[in-house]
């Protein structure tokens, strides 16, 4: 596959909500995800990639996300997500909006890099 072709599917996927299954279908066994802070901002390997996601899934209430793009350069893509979210421990509903930066070899997804803002 190419990466428009994974960059499309993937889009595909989580526009139906489908994050978990996006990440399964696409990422390298020792995908590196970057995260602008956290007690984790690097994780490397499919299962630390798994974790972050189950940590997100359950430290937040999702209300509604959007996708846009992808747009794509060579070998990476970005994604943008804009979710109404509300952090269980504080219960204040916000808007995230974040850029995803993925880089593709092999036909997996090497490296995924966010970039958000929340207001």
């Amino acid at each position: 596959m190419s990466t428009q072709d994974i960059a499309n599917d993937l889009v595909a996927l989580c526009r139906q909500g489908k994050f978990a299954e996006s990440g399964e279908k696409y990422w390298a066994h020792d995908v590196l995800s970057v995260e602008p802070m956290g007690d984790s901002p690097e994780s490397r390997g499919i299962d630390a990639a798994r974790g972050k996601g189950a940590w997100w899934q359950a430290n937040h209430d999702i209300h509604g996300v959007e996708v846009e793009g992808p747009y794509v350069n060579g070998d990476q893509f970005v994604v943008r997500f804009r979710m109404d979210v509300t952090p269980k421990a504080s219960g204040q509903r916000m808007t995230m909006d974040e850029m995803g930066v993925y880089t593709v070899r092999g036909g997996k997804i090497a490296e995924e890099r966010f970039f958000y803002a929340a207001s």
